[in-house]
């Protein structure tokens, strides 16, 4: 198990929403087919296109789904500190990962192929039953968060991923003086769930009120605390 014990595996996994209804046999029993992994900074997880065997839990420090365009910038989707666990698709098929996924500091993780998943679902169906529940469960809360979400106006989504982007830029930290985004309005539109001329129309009139500048590819958000105006 590397540094870690599979006591210390357990209490990791046991704080994963995703395996709430799991018991802790069940838990051990995954566990035992755990492998410690450990990520540098900059350092890729895996990348967008690969095929996907594996899923992740974060044990220490911090990872982000990224996209990267052709012209070299980056845009981030989520970030994952400890508990939190990305690739789970893994666990019941491959397929291919949707995003790059990238640790942003000194990252620990545990991973499970899904080849081992799902042996321990076949040999001990009651995981997979109360998997499929606890997933389920999840799916719900994703649901309602969205359908919060649709009732909220094109501006108030926009300026929330604006503050998320800015969050992410100055990593958690004071926001402070200028902050460059590194998003495309077409990216804002997409992490909005807007259209790129609504989301266009809400940044000039941000611009307008001095609260961002934009021009040639890049936006600059000079008031981020002004941004939080626009949300309700």
């Amino acid at each position: 198990m590397g540094d870690m014990r599979a006591e210390e595996i357990v209490d990791l996994l046991a704080v994963v929403p995703a395996f709430e209804t799991l018991r802790r046999e069940d838990l051990e029993r995954i566990a035992q087919v755990a492998v410690p992994r450990s990520f540098a900074p900059g350092q890729l997880v895996f990348r967008e296109g690969d095929d996907s065997d594996t899923c992740y839990i974060v044990r220490e420090g911090q990872a982000r789904a990224i996209r990267r365009h052709a012209d070299g910038r980056t845009i981030t989707l989520a970030t994952f500190g400890p508990g939190d666990i990305f690739g789970e698709l893994a666990m019941f098929e491959d397929e291919r990962r949707s995003a790059t996924i990238e640790a942003v500091e000194p990252t620990s993780v545990v991973g499970v192929l899904g080849g081992d998943m799902r042996r321990l679902m076949s040999e001990h169906p009651g995981i997979a039953m109360r998997l499929v529940v606890g997933l389920a469960g999840r799916l719900r809360e994703t649901n309602e968060r969205l359908s919060r979400q649709s009732f909220q106006t094109v501006q108030s989504r926009v300026a929330v991923v604006l503050i998320q982007l800015v969050d992410q830029e100055t990593a958690g930290g004071s926001s402070d003086g200028d902050i460059l985004v590194t998003a495309t309005q077409a990216d804002l539109a997409q992490l909005a769930g807007s259209s790129r001329e609504s989301a266009s129309r809400f940044l000039a009139v941000l611009e307008r009120a001095g609260v961002i500048s934009q021009g040639r590819g890049r936006l600059v958000v000079r008031d981020p605390d002004a941004l939080r105006n626009y949300v309700y």
